[in-house]
């Protein structure tokens, strides 16, 4: 299934199914379904047999008449992993990592799949990234990697956008990596089920239509039961958590000259099955 969060005639946000061309409402189907997307992930696959059956042949909204907001819109972690992709390092001339490179993105910069994205003030150095996230249903400490990959709810497309000198002067990069609007991810959450192969996708990045990145998942060093196994040797990952496996090459920072984004710019980040992206990009107001 493809679950998603959104708004239909300005009325408050609602979690529903993606199916086609629309959008069925959970709240319309059945009243006692979960009002939220962190309650249905808290429910795993029990609910989710549940919501399957309710859906069937109910109505659809169609899409055009929603906005539909990032999935989880205040998920408990927006984590981030980097340096995740052979190219991407050959790019940035940086060695192989022996662990994954972890950081955190504040969940004050998650914005929806089609919102804007704003150009701060502060700096021009605003880079796109586009990138695999995975959400977290439930999970504990110390995982196997049976575990770990039993602990992924489902699969979402991220743009992990950048501002690069603000990224390099703080050591942990989260000050670069949080701005507000430079956390879209959706359009939706592709459940784990519809993902058999997760290390098999293409990441496709283009900004006004011109392909700036175009990589596949199983290039990734660490890949996503890997990154779960190891986070879970730390913390204890909360249901909804976001977590983003890095970028591939051709991000703008490399490019010979740089190519950052500029106000009017659309960045669209697109991964076979799951979905995709757009962001126009604003100047700060």
């Amino acid at each position: 299934m493809k679950l998603a969060t959104f708004c239909h005639e300005d009325a408050e946000p609602r979690i529903g199914v993606a199916i086609d061309a629309g959008i069925v409402d959970l709240l319309n189907v059945d009243p006692r379904l979960p009002r939220t997307m962190i309650e249905l992930i808290q429910g795993g696959e029990s609910l989710l047999s549940v919501v399957r059956q309710a859906v069937a042949g109910a109505p659809i909204i169609s899409l055009s008449e929603v906005r539909l907001l990032a999935p989880v819109p205040q998920p408990p972690e927006f984590i981030g992993v980097g340096l995740n992709y052979l190219d991407h390092l050959d790019e940035a001339l940086l060695p192989l990592p022996a662990e994954p490179t972890v950081f955190n993105k504040q969940t004050s910069c998650i914005t929806g799949p089609f919102d804007d994205v704003v150009l701060p003030r502060v700096s021009t150095q605003l880079d796109y990234e586009g990138e695999l996230g995975f959400v977290i249903g439930r999970a504990r400490r110390n995982l196997s990697r049976e575990e770990a990959a039993a602990a992924i709810f489902g699969y979402v497309v991220v743009n992990d956008l950048s501002i690069r000198d603000w990224q390099f002067m703080s050591g942990t990069v989260t000050l670069g990596k949080s701005f507000d609007t430079h956390g879209p991810f959706g359009p939706w959450i592709t459940t784990a089920d519809e993902v058999p192969a997760p290390q098999n996708l293409t990441v496709v990045t283009t900004v006004n239509q011109e392909v700036r990145q175009r990589g596949v998942t199983s290039d990734m060093i660490f890949d996503c039961v890997e990154i779960v196994a190891f986070l879970s040797r730390v913390m204890t990952l909360m249901p909804g958590t976001i977590v983003t496996t890095g970028t591939p090459s051709g991000v703008g920072h490399f490019r010979h000259p740089t190519a950052y984004l500029r106000v009017g710019d659309t960045v669209s980040v697109d991964i076979s099955g799951i979905g995709r992206l757009v962001n126009h990009v604003v100047a700060e107001p």
